[in-house]
């Protein structure tokens, strides 16, 4: 048995497709067998909404008069710094940008009010941005200096690209020192005191598609609210990791690189927010349809919770000093189930990501197909696979 996506899509059209969950086709698998299962169900919908720190979005604002040029000057949005080495008036705000006068951590741990990520749910939520900018001038761009409020309504481009987001699993972090220190996976607790993790487990995309059958260079998404697409993959993309039999990968893997236009979409899925002695990052909502091509991808989205595996990893020593030691190796259902124990000890667990914000855009986008107001796309390239070789390496530190 086997379909095509053109297949797939005119079943869309003519609003003949059967679509489920992730969450939903595992019990049609178990209930039918996946040969049935595989033949009845034409697309699977999955979805993941957490911290995705390496986000941001490109601007265009216009064209002032007298001209300025943005570029190689200085550019803020409500003093949060943006980058401008583009071009004239083409600047990038990235989502763990923080204003100049934060305090950081001077103050440990620093709270972080406020940064990249809460500019862009501002803009995408239509509120007025202040932008400020210094320019050196020149004879086509004299003015040098601009100070406006500018709103995602009237501004030319404003575009959502995210070099990095929708990780294929990842660490569990604990904190095996005597002092409670302060992380991108939250504040850890001394002595094995919570294990924080960060993944929508048996919803989440890539989890789904462990060998990138499916999702490629063009997929169609749900990006933050919005359409979007797959573009790339995403950086420290890292394929060639140990891998259950299934093929799901027992650590961090691949990666995605998405874009959208940040104009269709909406601030209940890109949300800033503050980590308390770490800095600021953007919850981003993303939602991959699955198309259902034979028993092999099938038998992938039926992957369960208990299946998945994550590696439990110190944070107070072992990932800052970037040391290979993992301490256990736990699944996502004992990690949902609210525990997990480490060392012996049992550890209370926490989930930075929502499981049932993921469990809300997975139905969102079966939604969508289900109406006939999303079709699917045929990727126009595929992704690096284990047998590619590809791997993310470490710096080579060399003296300049």
């Amino acid at each position: 048995m086997s379909k095509t996506i053109a297949e797939i899509n005119e079943k869309i059209r003519k609003g003949q497709v059967v679509v489920v969950t992730a969450e939903e086709i595992i019990d049609i698998v178990e209930e039918k067998g996946l040969k049935k299962a595989a033949e009845e169900v034409d697309v699977v919908t999955t979805g993941t909404f957490g911290p995705m720190c390496s986000s941001g979005a490109f601007l265009n604002i216009g064209h002032s008069r007298p001209r300025i040029k943005l570029g190689g000057g200085k550019v803020y949005l409500n003093r949060v710094p943006a980058y401008a080495g583009l071009a004239a008036v083409d600047i990038y705000i990235g989502a763990t940008a923080l204003p100049d006068g934060d305090p950081r951590n001077s103050e440990h741990p620093g709270e972080f009010r406020y940064g990249g990520g809460h500019v862009i749910q501002d803009l995408v939520a239509g509120k007025d941005v202040e932008l400020t900018a210094e320019a050196y001038g020149t004879d086509c761009y004299p003015r040098r200096r601009l100070e406006t409020l500018i709103n995602i309504r009237d501004i030319n481009e404003a575009v959502l690209f995210n070099p990095r987001n929708a990780y294929q699993n990842y660490n569990v972090a604990v904190n095996l020192s005597d002092g409670t220190i302060y992380t991108y996976m939250g504040v850890l607790k001394p002595r094995l005191g919570n294990a924080n993790y960060s993944s929508a487990g048996q919803l989440s995309p890539l989890l789904n598609d462990p060998l990138y059958r499916t999702i490629g260079i063009g997929t169609r998404i749900f990006l933050g609210g919005g359409i979007g697409y797959v573009a790339w993959h995403g950086t420290q993309h890292n394929p060639s990791v140990p891998r259950t039999e299934r093929g799901v990968p027992k650590s961090g893997a691949g990666t995605l690189a998405v874009i959208g236009d940040l104009k269709t979409m909406d601030p209940s899925w890109l949300v800033g927010v503050s980590m308390t002695g770490y800095g600021v990052s953007l919850m981003v909502g993303i939602g991959v349809p699955i198309p259902i091509l034979d028993e092999e991808v099938c038998r992938s989205v039926s992957v369960r919770d208990e299946e998945i595996w994550a590696p439990v990893v110190d944070y107070s020593d072992s990932y800052p000093n970037f040391k290979p030691e993992v301490l256990e190796e736990v699944n996502y259902a004992q990690l949902r189930s609210g525990k997990i124990t480490v060392r012996g000890k049992e550890v209370p667990t926490g989930s930075l990501s929502s499981y049932a914000k993921a469990r809300e855009i997975a139905g969102i986008l079966k939604e969508w197909i289900s109406k006939g107001k999303f079709l699917l796309t045929q990727p126009v390239a595929s992704i690096p696979g284990a047998e590619s070789g590809y791997t993310f390496r470490p710096l080579k530190e060399r003296k300049p």
